[in-house]
């Protein structure tokens, strides 16, 4: 199983980034999907979650600003960033059960 992150980067205050997880190996919509994030000094957090039943979770710091979604038939996991703040700032890791990808830094900075 394989799982790669890509679109993370520097983004100012109030931007937007959308990050991808391709899947190989796995297929994404057997089992939830996770996106963490790991800020510099911090314990690594859940973020968002997409059940197999296309259910989704967020913890209470992104509820309104990301969206997560799926495409099964590219599996790919999706995570849309918008009114992205300092705070947010961190690697974020795509997950599922025990996998983990190595991540893509995003950077909220004027």
């Amino acid at each position: 199983v394989q799982l790669v992150e890509s679109g993370g980067g520097l983004v100012q205050p109030g931007g937007s980034l959308r990050l991808s997880c391709s899947a190989s190996g796995t297929i994404i919509n057997f089992n939830p999907m996770n996106w963490y994030r790991q800020a510099p000094g911090k314990q690594r957090e859940l973020v968002a979650r997409i059940t197999s039943d296309g259910s989704t979770n967020y913890v209470d710091s992104v509820k309104g600003r990301f969206t997560i979604s799926r495409d099964n038939a590219r599996n790919t996991v999706y995570q849309q960033m918008n009114s992205l703040k300092p705070e947010d700032t961190a690697v974020y890791y795509c997950n599922k059960l025990n996998w983990w990808g190595q991540g893509t830094l995003v950077t909220v900075s004027s």
